[in-house]
């Protein structure tokens, strides 16, 4: 294995795409994460109809599926408009991923698989799995291993090692890398830090110059500079995560920053567009998983509804406090209706004209 050095600046194309990376054909480079209770089949297709690239399932618990559960087996429903998606495995061994790997894909189809090598939380960890094997290298190279065969694209995604690990960043994506992984995603904090501080993005770029087109960014992916930054250190894309329910516009506002033609009505420029693209998610989500996930979700989703749209926290507040989704409905209808809105979107624009004629 031989891994350059250097600091070759690079200046990310979106005439490049689309393209295949990791051995997946995409249409770009940003990308919905797995999101444990969130990356569910009516959310991966919003965020496809938003311009995703890729999406992820939530993670799969292989020992879930070769115990028959119920409940483990309906995360593996998907449907249609959401492809390209990837399914996210986990497991503390290489024969329950591969027992669960092969049950998943008699049940469903995938561009790729994933496994997790990132979760941080403990309920993961204690058993071995998610970041549990950055420290344990010889089983995660195992798993990668095992996977191969099946004939899908094998991707992986880490974490920064902790300081007990005999690997650093670099060696351990190398390792994966040389196992037969055909892409790593990296997040750039170790496990202990699980979500709080900063993710060190030095060393997601480090492996991304060493593995040209192989490693993808996650962590602290917020705004459209933070992702169009990592696509011009040489990442391959970046995994949009918490990011995407603070903000369910930002990643076509990532992809207008990043030189990609997006729909008008999906930025924050179309209010009434956007309010009309939730009501959707939130009928699609009562119809196939319920009215409390519908409620439940939507609510994750609350701050970026009405972000940077004047005057709306009385009706953010309505929304909040809805306790039927017929409620909410009515409150996002109220707004999208309001002589308010319209008042603001008119302030908001002749704000930007004063801005532009230098007043």
């Amino acid at each position: 294995m031989r891994w350059t050095e250097g600091r070759t600046e690079i200046s990310f194309d979106a005439g490049s795409f689309p393209a295949k990376v990791g051995g997946v054909d995409v249409e770009n480079p940003v990308w919905l994460a797995p999101l444990a209770g969130i990356t569910i089949p009516p959310v991966r297709s919003f965020f496809r109809q938003l311009g995703a690239g890729l999406v992820h399932t939530e993670m799969v618990s292989c020992a879930g599926l070769v115990h028959g559960s119920g409940k483990t087996f309906s995360m593996l429903r998907t449907a249609d408009g959401e492809r390209p998606v990837v399914l996210q495995l986990f497991a503390a061994d290489a024969e329950t991923l591969l027992e669960g790997a092969r049950m998943a894909l008699d049940r469903s189809s995938f561009e790729a698989l994933g496994i997790n090598m990132a979760c941080p939380m403990p309920k993961v960890t204690r058993r071995g799995a998610g970041s549990g094997l950055l420290e344990r290298p010889g089983i995660a190279a195992a798993m990668v291993k095992a996977l191969v065969p099946l004939g899908l694209p094998v991707w992986a995604k880490i974490r920064k090692p902790p300081m007990t690990s005999p690997m650093d960043t670099l060696t351990f994506s190398g390792m994966l890398l040389e196992a037969g992984a055909s892409h790593v995603c990296i997040h750039g904090r170790q496990p202990s830090q699980k979500y709080g501080g900063m993710a060190d993005s030095s060393v997601v770029l480090e492996a991304a110059r060493a593995f040209p087109g192989r490693i993808a960014a996650s962590g602290d992916i917020f705004t459209p500079g933070d992702a169009k930054r990592m696509l011009d250190g040489g990442c391959s894309a970046v995994f949009v995560a918490r990011g995407a329910f603070r903000d369910p516009f930002l990643i076509p506002a990532i992809l207008e920053g990043c030189g990609f033609t997006v729909d008008p009505g999906h930025l924050a420029d179309s209010p009434g567009s956007r309010i009309d693209l939730m009501i959707s998610l939130g009928e699609r989500i009562l119809s196939e998983e319920g009215e409390k996930a519908a409620i439940v979700l939507l609510k994750r989703f609350l701050s970026g509804i009405f972000r940077g749209l004047y005057g709306a926290s009385r009706f953010r507040q309505a929304v909040s406090r809805s306790s039927s989704w017929g409620e909410m409905r009515a409150a996002l209808e109220e707004w999208k209706a309001s002589p308010e809105r319209g008042e603001q979107c008119d302030r908001r624009e002749a704000s930007r004209r004063d801005r532009s004629s230098g007043g």
